[in-house]
């Protein structure tokens, strides 16, 4: 089946996009000490909103679907976005209508559906919505290299150096059995990265690490805590054709 349809709507708005450099955008503020919050992706794009219902919309990427080319190729973009994550986003809405998850944020739904590592049909379908949505604002198109400030700090603080901490991602997102996600989080207790589906943390505290998880988990159900500091994720997808996400590093799979 043709994928160029998927582009038909967007044609007329993309010479409008914006090009950034891809960078590190770690984000770290004070607040209390208490259960992680994980940020939520901001939903803004340079092109026209495609609705999959009349709850939540399907919003395209911001940025031209050709942008992330040669580590994200077009035709993988207008894929997952137009047709693996709007199925999603149709089953959510279809699933949460008569409900009292239609009254819910995202990030409720996805905690709520988990329930407790025992996950309702519609987990999958919440969480997938978030995790493209958290991937396509995670990249920008035309840059990539070592982060700085406080980000760097922890990584070479946590695994040694940028390119140790490289070395365990990638080999952590090549080793991922199925589809699934890699994640670079910070949160109070240490994951290993053999970890799966509700991992147990270990004794040590305020760690970067990394981590994998299969299908839509993410690590909005782990309900970890931290001390006074929130930190923005990177995941890698598990297909082999993509970018580091929320570090916002443009990387080829080798």
């Amino acid at each position: 089946m043709s994928r160029t349809w998927l582009l038909s709507e967007l044609s007329s708005s993309s010479a409008l996009c914006h090009s950034w450099p891809l960078q590190f955008r770690a984000s770290f503020s004070q607040r209390r000490p208490g259960r992680v919050r994980w940020p939520s992706p901001k939903r803004i794009s340079c092109a026209p909103i495609v609705n999959a219902s009349s709850h939540f919309q399907l919003i395209p990427p911001p940025y031209p679907m050709s942008s992330l080319e040669p580590y994200m190729s077009k035709d993988a973009v207008e894929s997952h976005w137009g047709r693996h994550q709007k199925e999603h986003l149709d089953r959510l809405n279809a699933s949460i209508v008569g409900t009292e998850l239609l009254q819910m944020p995202l990030e409720e739904i996805i905690l709520a559906s988990y329930n407790s590592g025992d996950p309702l049909s519609v987990f999958i379908h919440a969480a997938q919505t978030w995790n493209h949505d958290f991937f396509w604002q995670s990249m920008k198109p035309g840059g990539g290299g070592r982060p700085s400030g406080i980000l760097l700090q922890l990584i070479e603080r946590d695994f040694g150096s940028f390119e140790l901490f490289l070395k365990e991602f990638k080999a952590a997102a090549l080793t991922q059995f199925g589809s699934g996600w890699v994640w670079l989080s910070y949160k109070a207790n240490k994951l290993d990265v053999g970890n799966a589906v509700n991992p147990l943390p270990s004794a040590e505290d305020n760690k970067l690490v990394v981590s994998k998880t299969p299908n839509a988990v993410n690590p909005l159900v782990w309900d970890y805590s931290v001390s006074q500091t929130t930190f923005e994720l990177c995941t890698f997808s598990g297909h082999k054709s993509v970018v580091l996400r929320r570090v916002d590093i443009a990387l080829p799979c080798l």
